[in-house]
């Protein structure tokens, strides 16, 4: 259920009347920098940090951020890729059939993709609204995508509250879609047209699909398709997940294994060693106490019973197959430069409830490396995401790193300010 302040045409309201009133309340607000009491707080508190951060009403064009490489780049590792076709099917071509858009942006703002009428695309292309442009509010002013962003809720905009004078025919309706397992935004789905996009059921559809696009990520995390190791006969690598629960998920074939956490943890062990492990090594890899050698030998026994159809060779202990892990898949999107494809796929901690030694060294160094990647560089997206979940919320030179790239005039800045200042307090 909508709120009533999200509602930009309460139900009931003459559009034209209303469209007459913004457009007075508007022109006044150019020339003199007050507002109307009447006007939505929403929209007044919008107009202010717009004109605050420098930008022109008359003049204002959203910027394009991304050429054609950096957008294709971007789209492939964003983990909103996947939720496109749920989007098209629910969204899209009904909006295309009613001569509206529909937009997906990344958590900074940049629209990723615009689809629906074509005719209305070569409209909106006049007004930078297409891929690759950057909708935050800092860039275009008051708008729903980038409002609906600064304040991590479902916004509607209609006509003359746009700020930016050459965005104020358009209307248009925006919800932010959210990680279903850390709850970091990844980005806004946007419908826009005219009037028919700033109903409450127009609202109500734009909400729905982000549902259904979360529920869909929710889904492929509890049961993702693997990325295939495909060797020359065909076959295809097991994969072994291991981050974010209890005990790992081994996935051959057709064949799902939920394996126990001693189990999970000798696995990962032996993935992650080229040249297998000796009894003596898995015990002091496993515990800090003495382990007898029957007792490691006894679990490896049991763990072999678990592997099914993998074989698990001794003297030393080794698979002699491949099993790819979404630890190494991690490792390698950053050393591809992948950052926002390892945040994404980064769900939580290696194995968080294990003690062994050596797993808690494999989790604080996936952990460091995540980290130090993302300090280096300069995606702000893809900051973002980390620092606004369990990984990095209470991590102030995260939050810190976020502060620097984001400039004053951001939406996210004075959140940001207050949150470091807070970890600081805490910290004494």
């Amino acid at each position: 259920m909508a709120r009533p302040s999200d509602l930009a045409m309460p139900p009931g309201a003459d559009p034209v009347t209303l469209s007459r009133y913004l457009n007075r309340a508007h022109d006044a607000f150019v020339a003199t920098g007050s507002t109307d009491s009447a006007l939505r707080t929403l929209v007044q508190e919008s107009w202010r940090r717009s004109v605050e951060g420098g930008l022109d009403p008359e003049q204002a064009v959203a910027q394009i951020r991304l050429d054609d490489a950096a957008l294709s780049a971007i789209r492939d590792a964003h983990p909103l890729a996947t939720a496109m076709p749920v989007i098209r099917r629910l969204l899209v071509e009904s909006a295309a059939d009613a001569g509206l858009l529909v937009a997906v942006s990344d958590a900074a703002g940049q629209l990723l993709w615009v689809e629906g009428s074509s005719a209305l695309r070569t409209l909106a292309e006049g007004m930078h609204f297409l891929p690759g442009a950057d909708w935050s509010e800092t860039s275009a002013g008051t708008n729903a995508p980038g409002t609906a962003l600064a304040l991590d809720r479902p916004v509607q905009i209609f006509g003359p509250e746009h700020l930016a004078r050459q965005v104020t025919p358009w209307s248009c309706s925006a919800a932010p879609i959210h990680d279903p397992d850390t709850g970091a935004v990844l980005g806004v789905l946007d419908l826009t047209g005219g009037d028919e996009v700033v109903t409450p059921q127009s609202l109500t559809l734009v909400r729905a699909t982000v549902a259904a696009v979360e529920a869909e990520l929710r889904i492929e995390r509890l049961s993702p398709a693997p990325r295939a190791t495909v060797t020359a006969s065909g076959w295809s690598a097991p994969s072994l997940e291991l981050l974010g629960g209890h005990g790992a998920t081994l996935r051959h074939g057709a064949t799902t294994t939920r394996l126990s956490l001693r189990h999970s943890e000798i696995l990962l062990l032996l993935t992650e060693s080229a040249d297998g492990l000796t009894t003596a090594e898995l015990g002091v890899a496993l515990s800090d106490e003495e382990q007898a050698s029957v007792t490691v030998r006894a679990e490896m026994s049991r763990l072999r019973a678990a592997l099914g159809p993998l074989v698990l060779a001794s003297r030393p202990y080794r698979l002699t197959s491949a099993v790819e892990t979404d630890v190494a898949v991690v490792r390698a999107d950053l050393a591809e430069g992948q950052l926002r494809r390892a945040v994404a796929r980064y769900r939580g901690p290696v194995l968080p409830a294990s003690t062994a030694p050596a797993v808690e060294r494999l989790r604080h160094e996936l952990h460091m490396h995540v980290r130090s990647r993302l300090l280096a560089g300069d995606d702000a997206d893809a900051l973002l995401s980390f620092a606004d979940t369990a990984h990095g919320r209470d991590d102030v030179e995260v939050w810190q790193r976020v502060l620097s790239i984001l400039p004053p005039t951001s939406p996210r800045h004075a959140q940001v300010v207050a949150h470091v200042a807070h970890l600081d307090a805490e910290m004494g």
